[in-house]
This record gives C-alpha cells, structure tokens and sequence, in this order.
C-alpha cells in the first residue's frame, strides 16, 4: 500500500505544476502525473504526494466530471486518503464552466458533506476577502482577466461564480468564524444548506499567514478544492518532524535555452518585452505568415537546430490583436500544436533546459516529448518548479501560467541553472 497523503487533481499542466512545487516546499516527495499517464503507475512507498495533470479547464462539464472523477478513484484504490482539486486561482469558469460539476461529482464520490473553495494564491496576488476573489487587489471582474478568450471573467464574489455551475448550496464563510472552531463552522454549514446533502464554503486567504489556519481548520477534510496556495500549508501538517533533502543543483548547460511563448497574458507580453530589451534573440510567430506561407515550420525548426544563442519563440499578441481562426483554420490549435513540435525540435537538437509560457502551449510541449512522470525540482517563481522528466533526467523544463512570474521571469529562467 502505497503511503501517499495528498492526491492532488488538476485541471491543465501548469496548473498541476503549480500544485506540485507548492507540495515540494511543504515537505513532500512528490510526483508530476501527466494526463492520463497515471493509468500505468503505481505509487510507490516513498511517493508522498503526487498530481495528476490533466487537460480539462475547457473541455465540456461532462468530460471534465468523467476525467476527473477516475482520477480520483485512482487515487483512491491505491490508499490515498485525501484529494485536492486544483483549479486556476482566478476561477477562470464561466456559467457552463467545470469548477462546479467537478466539485459537485467528488463530494458525491467521497460522501464528503461539503468542502471548501480556495481559489487564492496570496503570493502571487490572488486573494479572497469577504467572499470576494482579487488580483493584484483588482476585483476579478476588473482585471485583465475579463477579456480571457476562452473563459471572460465576467464576476467577482465566488459564490456568485460557483451559483450557476453547481447543484449544491454555496456561501462565504464569514471572516470571524475562521478564528472560532470547527464546530461553529459546523453549524453555519447546516444552517446555509438547509438539508441539502452538499454544499461548499467560500474561505477568505488574503495574507499569506493565514494559509496555515486554513490547513487546520480544513486540513482533515476528504476533499478540498482550490488554487494552490492552501497545498504548502497542507504538506507542512502532513509533513511535521520529517527531515527534508537537500535540493541538488544541475550543473550549468552546454547548450543555449529554448523559449516557447504562446501564452497572451499581459504578464508574459511584459516578459517578452523584458526578454527583448536585454537584446536576447527573439523569433515571433504570426498565424497569418504561416498561412500565407511568409513563415514556415521548417524554418522555426532550422532556427531552433542552428542557433547557438538562447532563442525564444513566441506568437503572443494582445487580445484584442489575435484573432481565433483565420482561413477557417482554429488558430489557437495552430499554434499549440506548432509550439509542441518546436519543444520536441528543441529536445531532439540537444537543449537541456525548455522553457514554456502558457497553459496550452505547455500543455502541447508535454504531450509531444512524451514525458509522462515528473519529479519535481526548485522553484524559479512562485509556482514555477523545475520538472524533471524521471526517464530523461538531464531535461529541466520550466512550465509557466501565463500570469505567474514577474517581469524578468524569462531572464530569471535562463540564469537559474548557472548558479
């Protein structure tokens, strides 16, 4: 019986990369699961923690139930006590989104009477007050967020988000009862959900110290759900008097990096513009040149093989400049599907470290160097671990949301295995 205490599910790759270096730096040994890859492993004895990442943030509330709830039984028939759904810390789900239907099948699964939605990440300026989600102390629902193309945050108080989505009762715990105790949580649950069979709670996590009341409070709960500022407090309970290993250092690449940007975020357009101004060599992707013909993949594969700088590609743009399908073609699978074969480029050419900015564009660089299981190495941000690939242990790749990191982070990236 395996002797894993947090089987963690998340909804895209670095997303569960996130979860996973949060774990790392709770005390935890843990695994890296990609996709459905978790189907031939087994977890061993020294396994403390693992995170299977899927692909199901924007896939139809069915699949994501269907995906997630056999992830979670996965986990269950190997010994796995406790679950934590990981979603994006800016609850990117619109009225027909998957964080409510998830919720909604895992505490049917685990007969959990109700649990909690977290969805802060104070060190990176996601926090929840009064029920309320803010980035950067912006209210959600006027933030860049609300022109994501995919999911438009469009509300800000997170019971008003989860409302439409879930079948189940959803309140704001008010901020005092945080400080009191279990039981008269208890009771503002019963009285909230008036004899419903489930429900969810809204935490307020607006200071980084209050991470570790939470885990107390909350920490035996079979399930939890949230982003993943809450699972470093949660590895700390787990992992209490244990003697962590000392985290060895790579030593620096022959090879120049590789940089793939498919994210649109205005963070990673800050990134890029930092990148540019330090005079590092930069190739931009335009949907509309590879259509014409002006661009090829050829050509974006001659320059990965034959540069001997670090070379960053990247086809983000503003919102407002990118358009969704161009000559009937979906441009967003265009270039996923463009950026995994230039991650594998890169791979086959030698490059020992890839760097990736983008949930998507991540998530298509992993599915085509079929790694399937990660250890997980030091952060270089806050949520942005080193990935080791254990069946290619001289590969570091760093996997980034499109927020995460401040505006150096790309210089920070290529400077961290020269340490």
């Amino acid at each position: 019986m395996s002797a894993c205490l947090i089987g963690c599910i998340a909804d895209d790759f670095t997303g569960g990369s996130d979860a996973a270096s949060f774990l790392k730096k709770g005390g935890l040994r843990t695994l890296l699961i990609n996709g459905n890859g978790y189907e031939g492993y087994r977890l061993k004895e020294g396994d403390e923690a693992a995170v299977i990442a899927l692909k199901t943030r924007s896939v139809f509330p069915e699949k994501a139930v269907s995906e997630t709830v056999a992830a979670a039984r996965w986990f269950l028939n190997q010994g796995v006590e406790q679950i934590y759904f990981k979603y994006c810390s800016t609850f990117d789900s619109t009225d027909r989104g998957n964080i409510g239907p998830v919720t909604d099948a895992l505490m049917e699964l685990l007969h959990a009477p109700y649990t909690i939605l977290c969805p802060a990440l104070p060190v990176n300026g996601r926090t929840v007050t009064d029920g309320v989600l803010y980035i950067n102390g912006v209210p959600l629902a006027e933030s860049p967020m609300r022109f994501h193309p995919l999911n438009p945050m469009l509300r800000s108080a997170v019971a008003e988000l989860m409302a439409p989505q879930s079948k189940y009762p959803c309140a704001a715990l008010p901020r005092e009862l945080l400080n009191r105790g279990e039981e008269e949580v208890a009771a503002y649950l019963r009285d909230r959900l008036g004899g419903a069979e489930h429900g969810t709670l809204v935490v307020d996590y607006d200071a980084e110290e209050q991470g570790e009341r939470l885990a107390a409070l909350f920490g035996g709960l079979p399930l939890l759900t949230g982003g993943s500022g809450l699972l470093r407090y949660l590895a700390e309970r787990c992992s209490a008097g244990k003697v962590r290993e000392r985290e060895s250092r790579q030593a620096p690449s022959r090879r120049p990096r590789l940089l793939l940007a498919g994210s649109c975020s205005e963070m990673t357009r800050k990134q890029i513009s930092a990148y540019l101004t330090a005079g590092k060599r930069a190739i931009r992707i335009f949907p509309e040149k590879l259509l014409s013909g002006e661009q090829s993949e050829e050509e974006l594969k001659d320059a990965v093989r034959n540069t001997e700088e670090d070379l960053l590609l990247y086809s983000t743009a503003p919102q407002e400049e990118r358009s969704l399908r161009l000559e009937g073609r979906d441009v967003p699978a265009m270039l996923e599907a463009l950026m995994g074969t230039l991650a594998l480029c890169g791979q086959e050419a030698g490059y020992e470290r890839i760097v990736v900015a983008g949930g998507e564009t991540s998530g298509a660089a992993v599915q085509s160097l079929g790694d399937t299981v990660f250890e997980i190495g030091r952060d270089v941000a806050p949520g942005v671990p080193e990935l080791r690939p254990v069946n290619r242990p001289t590969l570091r790749l760093v996997l980034k949301s499109g927020n995460f990191g401040d505006e150096e982070f790309f210089l920070k990236a290529l400077a961290e295995d020269t340490e």
